[in-house]
């Protein structure tokens, strides 16, 4: 059975659609497909498109159902195309893969039927600036750059994201308060910063794809005039350096 729908990822929580049966030839995109459909896993088969430039390559879509478990795509292709397989008879929410996780844009709900296969066409719209993403429990013993244990956690959000989204390259950037001498914050900025690039690296990521910055004091969310403000510029954050065409989602028509 295949499957169509009309898909809109305009904002959070937008709502769920429904799937209909329709006729038509199989979807896949510049290869081949490589899933096919069981009588316990639907086949998801998703196009994504720009209104003017057409198909989007490097976009990663995500269902999840609740649980811990996310089944993701690989990058949309040179056809803007991606599929991913998902147990049947349940309700997925349909997010596009980004640091931070990304907003729930709708949901669908897989019925229990064997051998469905669903075609979904995004239409997609060029994203805004990217906004940098504050690691929030990545700590460091004082006055070091020694990560702690507990820093991992949150490390590993990035390495996630970065596996996935293979096409991605980032910037880690160390920030400091006010307080001290403001030459040797900017140098341990940059070493806190280059720890975290290390752990990435640990786990697999390439080099070539992580860089490295300190800013010190430079760049304060906040004024530096309380002990809880100064903790909020004590941090480190990440940011794309070259997203997809597009990540932020305006809509989707039936194939």
């Amino acid at each position: 059975m295949i499957a169509a729908a009309t898909l809109t990822l305009a904002s959070r929580d937008a709502g769920e659609f429904q799937l209909h049966d329709t006729d038509g030839k199989a979807a896949q995109g510049a290869t081949k497909s490589k899933i096919k459909s069981t009588k316990t896993e639907a086949a998801m088969k998703f196009t994504v498109l720009d209104k003017e430039n057409g198909p989007i390559k490097g976009i990663v879509i995500c269902l999840s159902s609740g649980g811990e478990t996310k089944y993701c795509t690989e990058e949309t292709d040179a056809e803007g195309y991606a599929e991913v397989l998902v147990p049947v008879g349940q309700k997925y929410d349909v997010t596009y893969l980004s640091l931070g996780g990304g907003d729930v844009a709708t949901s669908v709900t897989v019925t229990s039927e064997p051998k469905q296969n669903i075609k979904l066409t995004l239409r997609y719209k060029r994203p805004p600036v990217r906004a940098p993403f504050v690691l929030k429990g990545v700590v460091f013993d004082t006055g070091t750059a020694v990560l702690r244990d507990e820093s991992q956690i949150r490390l590993d959000l990035v390495v996630d994201f970065m596996r996935r989204r293979k096409s991605t390259t980032v910037e880690v950037s160390g920030h400091t308060d006010n307080v001290g001498n403001a030459k040797k914050n900017k140098a341990l900025s940059l070493k806190r910063a280059q720890a975290c690039r290390d752990y990435l690296i640990s786990k697999g990521i390439e080099g070539s794809r992580i860089t490295a910055v300190g800013f010190g004091g430079e760049r304060p969310v906040v004024p530096n005039d309380t002990d809880e403000n100064r903790q909020l510029n004590r941090r480190i954050e990440v940011v794309e350096l070259q997203p997809p065409q597009a990540a932020g989602a305006k809509g989707a028509k039936s194939n």
